[in-house]
């Protein structure tokens, strides 16, 4: 029922390009002495988000069911790489999983508050 309102929907790509973030920055992690590795980041959440079907008018069912998240790309992270090629750096890593653990938690504050408001309207307290 709630599956098709569009802060639920939102609410959902944010916890998964920040699922994605995590892994994405674990690998980074795992090759932070691998000769040669650039690091590499996930788009912005805004900018995977922005050609989201919730903001255009469904002409028949079945229509503009893309996932959100499915246009994000990785990019470069733009690092400056060591003498061996390596652009990681642990500390750009470890704010990079500050900031998609507090875009995951932001979007479970999102889902609970918009369900507490759906179970309002719905006289369920």
């Amino acid at each position: 029922m709630f599956a098709n309102l569009t802060v639920f929907a939102t609410a959902h790509a944010l916890a998964d390009h920040a699922t994605r973030a995590e892994s994405l920055i674990a690998r980074n992690i795992a090759n932070a002495d691998t000769p040669g590795y650039r690091a590499q980041r996930l788009a912005a959440f805004e900018t995977a988000y922005s050609g989201s079907p919730s903001s255009q008018r469904a002409t028949r069912p079945g229509h503009m069911r893309a996932d959100p998240i499915a246009a994000t790309h990785v990019v470069d992270a733009g690092t400056e790489p060591s003498p061996n090629g390596n652009s990681v750096s642990l500390e750009d890593e470890m704010l990079a999983s500050a900031a998609a653990q507090r875009d995951h938690q932001e979007a479970l504050l999102v889902y609970r508050h918009a369900l507490g408001l759906l179970r309002s309207a719905l006289g369920r307290s």
